[in-house]
């Protein structure tokens, strides 16, 4: 009974309840214990809040565990976290920034190519054996990422300091237009 309560207090603190993803915290922990060369990625959801007044919070909370199932699939061995709202951040151990943009490129590239759909009032509760064709109630949605990319250098020697160049070069790609990369 102890182990299951620590697993479920490790849970809660280290795994984000709505994405199934590390958080900040475990961020963080990752953080304090790496070393060498490493490159960190700021990616954020664009115009998210216009996304959420326009189709909801249910709707929004989908589009995020949505970016989050793609992220798990990021390649160059980065390891995802949710940072936090509609915020992530992707660590590449042993990169360095011109390694991981083809790898952050190809995930911005899928995210904004696949889109989700958005299930109609006649969604059944629970998975069903055999889909049914699109329904006409169903609609796909599109979102795009901007991403910031920076790595560990002379000048950005902490942790703390690749991720506030990575944010930087995040608010950079969305001046430049969003859905793109900035180093």
């Amino acid at each position: 009974m102890i182990f299951a309560i620590i697993q479920d207090l490790y849970r809660k603190a280290y795994l984000d309840e709505l994405t199934g993803i590390p958080t900040r915290r475990a961020l963080m922990e990752e953080l304090m214990k790496i070393g060498g060369k490493y490159t960190i990625a700021m990616l954020d959801i664009d115009f998210f809040k216009k996304f959420n007044d326009t189709y909801g919070h249910d709707v929004g909370d989908n589009a995020l565990k949505f970016v989050a199932a793609m992220m798990k699939n990021v390649t160059g061995g980065g390891k995802i976290y949710r940072y936090g709202g509609e915020e992530f951040t992707i660590i590449f151990p042993g990169k360095g920034v011109d390694d991981a943009v083809s790898h952050l490129e190809k995930l911005r590239g899928k995210i904004s190519s696949r889109g989700f759909v958005l299930r109609g009032q006649d969604r059944p509760k629970k998975k069903p054996q055999k889909a049914k064709p699109n329904s006409s109630s169903a609609k796909r949605l599109f979102l795009t990422v901007s991403i910031g990319v920076s790595e560990k250098t002379e000048k950005n020697k902490t942790a703390a300091d690749v991720i506030k160049s990575a944010d930087n070069a995040l608010y950079r790609a969305k001046e430049n237009g969003r859905n793109c990369i900035s180093k």
